[in-house]
């Protein structure tokens, strides 16, 4: 029997809009590692012979840029602990690709770039991405496996690690090397305009799985980008995993045609419209409205109160509002009875601030619920999104008994989306606002779909022996 080969698994995850006034911290990020990492990779190595040793795998809620010193630190200790499992056949790292730290271009691809320096030439490097991630030269040309997330809402994170995983293990057991092609395409919108549950990009993603039975290809992707940071690196990207060159360059090449083809029909995966004319959607019947500018599971503060204050002007009443961030705000109920609250911008995120005399409140889970004037608002001490059934059978609200839910989203959570109710995106201020033409534009590349209009578009394929030689 051959020895056992050696890999370490690990990385870092995050998404920063450049657009949020919050840093991100230590505090930010939830480190997995030892067995519970291994355990959320829940992939067979040792059936093929492999010791897969786990590092750390570092991952946050979206939000603003990662602090420089933060980053730093990590990565540091990150690459020392790489140092002490060297050698190794393989590394696996499970990242983004919508990191922004300030002053550093690429944070991926730096991080990638001092992986490979430390592992040597020999060692097969793989990575997983979201979709909604940026990727870049740097990135590519450290690099043996790629793979990325197939859906939005994300339904296969574990199937994206699992892919990774088996196309690394099998080349680390089967002394074979992967290369990866890739295209940059002149298009950049949000997830909400690119969801694979609604077309085209649901017939595109399909087309994916025909790919990958190709003679010749080991992974295919199309990365949308990510819209919210202002960086040179922003923008969609075909990215094919193969072991014949020339087979990945022809399914690089059409996939990059095929979603710049669909340009002009990305749109919203449902009825989208400002506050005023949702609010003339609405019926007696129960819907959910989704705050996309202020959404913090795409990077927003989700501090904002826009929508409260519309509901509050309109009288609308049997309103569920989850939920706004309001840090402090469970002290100040317990130690100010019966004096009036402020709601909004206790983050910096902008918009009203609101002030009310709260009829009834109960605190729960770090959350405040209280009612005002027919409206139930969740205040939160952390920023968190809602977007599970549990996340409001835990603080004992029965959503039966709302006309209409209020959440700080994009497109709708799976389970959300199970409700089968009219559902209405907003197109609301904030650090992840859906109105491009009013988003600060000043690193980004062109010409860029919608920013700007290109009129043509022919794929460039590169790979690695093309940086080489140019």
């Amino acid at each position: 029997m051959s020895s056992q080969k050696r890999i370490a698994i690990g990385g870092i995850s995050t998404e920063c809009s450049t657009y949020s006034p919050l840093f991100q911290t230590e505090d930010d990020f939830n480190k997995i590692e030892g067995d519970s990492l291994v355990e959320l990779l829940n992939f067979p190595f040792a059936s093929f012979n492999i010791h897969a040793q786990p590092l750390f795998f570092c991952k946050s809620l979206p939000g603003g840029p990662v602090e420089a010193e933060y980053y730093s630190s990590a990565k540091d200790k990150f690459l020392k602990l790489l140092e002490a499992a060297c050698p190794l056949e393989g590394v696996l790292l499970m990242m983004h690709g919508a990191m922004h730290v300030p002053d550093i271009e690429d944070p991926e691809g730096n991080w990638i770039s001092e992986v490979r320096s430390i592992v040597g030439d020999n060692c097969i490097i793989a990575v997983c991405f979201d979709l909604h991630g940026n990727v870049t030269d740097e990135i590519f040309e450290n690099i043996d496996i790629f793979t990325a997330y197939r859906t939005a809402p994300h339904i296969d994170i574990e199937s994206t690690y699992h892919r990774a995983a088996k196309l690394l293990a099998e080349a680390v057991s089967g002394d074979f090397r992967p290369e990866v092609v890739w295209s940059s395409i002149p298009v950049l919108v949000s997830g909400e305009m690119s969801s694979t549950f609604a077309e085209p990009c649901r017939s595109i993603y399909k087309q994916l799985e025909i790919f990958d039975q190709r003679k010749g290809i080991l992974d295919s992707n199309l990365m949308i980008g990510y819209v919210w940071a202002d960086i040179k690196t922003a923008g969609a990207s075909a990215v094919v995993t193969c072991s014949d060159q020339q087979s990945g360059i022809e399914a690089c090449t059409e996939i990059a045609e095929m979603y710049w083809i669909n340009r002009n029909n990305l749109n919203f995966d449902m009825q989208a419209g400002e506050l005023d004319t949702v609010f003339k959607w609405i019926t007696e019947e129960f819907s959910i409205l989704a705050d996309s500018g202020d959404n913090p599971t795409a990077g927003g503060v989700g501090d904002r109160a826009d929508v409260l204050k519309a509901l509050i002007k309109r009288g609308i009443q049997e309103v569920l509002v989850a939920g706004i961030a309001a840090p402090g705000i469970i002290k100040e109920l317990q130690t100010n009875v019966h004096e009036p609250i402020s709601i909004g911008n206790r983050l910096g995120g902008g918009g009203p601030i609101i002030k009310i005399n709260p009829e009834r409140n109960y605190i729960k889970n770090e959350c405040a619920v209280v009612q005002f004037q027919g409206i139930t608002i969740v205040l939160t001490e952390q920023r968190r999104p809602f977007h599970n059934l549990s996340d409001f059978i835990e603080l004992g609200i029965d959503l039966n008994d709302f006309t209409l839910l209020v959440v700080k989203s994009g497109y709708l959570s799976p389970e959300l989306q199970s409700l089968s109710a009219p559902s209405y995106l907003m197109l609301t201020d904030g650090a992840v606002c859906q109105h491009f033409d009013k988003l600060e534009n000043k690193f980004r590349k062109r010409p860029l779909f919608p920013f700007q209009k290109p009129e043509e578009f022919v794929p460039l394929v590169s790979h690695k022996q093309l940086f080489s030689i140019s």
